[in-house]
């Protein structure tokens, strides 16, 4: 019988040189599915703003809608470890807020940790936050947050933030990334960082090829779920215009 992992587990597969694998999900019934696939750590992203509710950018996600997606993958019940993202302007503002909306995460969504971005101007809201003991992932590099700032999304570098138990590396040269994750005692999970960080993952739909907004480079599509989705529809759109659908089979007598 299978356990859920913890935090330990992430950080130990490090150790022993195992890769991590980590995945966006958002629902329900995808949780259910990824969750018999091998999948080690499951974020339920803000990136569901993008892919999920048809936003420009990560930026109008509220905690409400982090706590609807979080309770729905949760219910899922999976062995994969539940990391949480924490919203823009969910932790930025104080530290009061910061440790109320992760404990909301975690309390009331059920997450087993959360997820922020920044480097050295976040340092104190994660010690902040894993003083309460709700363990904290970091996310350095292209910080989809950041976007304007930053300009647009860009490849970056920073430091990491001291007390995360893991941390993402996004849009970050390889070599650096390798440099990082060889200094690092705690994990690297990257995403367009390279081959050399301890884990990596991607966003769902991008690997299904379901959200064609955007097509970074570091994405590889694994399937074309949108044309199957696409060839269902339309074929159930022309058996009901027809009517052959539906039939006694699918009807009681």
């Amino acid at each position: 019988m299978s356990r859920r992992k913890t935090v330990l587990d992430i950080q130990a597969m490090k150790g022993r040189g195992e890769k991590i694998c980590a995945l966006t999900c958002y629902d329900y019934p995808t949780a259910r599915i990824i969750d018999t696939c091998g999948v080690d750590l499951i974020l339920v992203g803000d990136s569901a703003g993008v892919v999920f509710s048809g936003f420009d950018n990560t930026l109008p996600v509220t905690v409400e809608d982090m706590l609807y997606h979080t309770r729905a993958v949760v219910r899922a019940k999976p062995d994969a470890l539940v990391v949480a993202d924490l919203p823009f302007l969910s932790y930025q503002v104080d530290m009061r807020e910061a440790r109320l909306n992760s404990g909301r995460l975690v309390k009331d969504g059920g997450a087993e940790a959360v997820k922020l971005e920044g480097g050295k101007n976040v340092a104190d809201i994660i010690r902040g936050i894993v003083d309460m003991d709700v363990p904290v992932m970091g996310h350095i590099g292209l910080t989809p947050q950041s976007i304007h700032r930053m300009g647009g999304y860009k490849v970056q570098g920073k430091k990491e933030a001291a007390g995360a138990f893991s941390i993402v590396l996004e849009g970050i040269p390889l070599k650096l990334a390798r440099k990082i994750t060889a200094e690092l005692s705690i994990p690297t999970i990257g995403i367009g960082a390279g081959p050399w960080c301890d884990g990596q993952i991607l966003v769902l739909h991008d690997i299904l090829g379901i959200c064609d907004k955007y097509s970074p480079k570091f994405v590889k599509k694994y399937a074309d779920a949108k044309t199957l989705i696409s060839s269902a529809v339309s074929r159930y759109s022309q058996e009901v215009k027809s009517g052959e659908f539906p039939d006694e089979e699918h009807s009681f007598l």
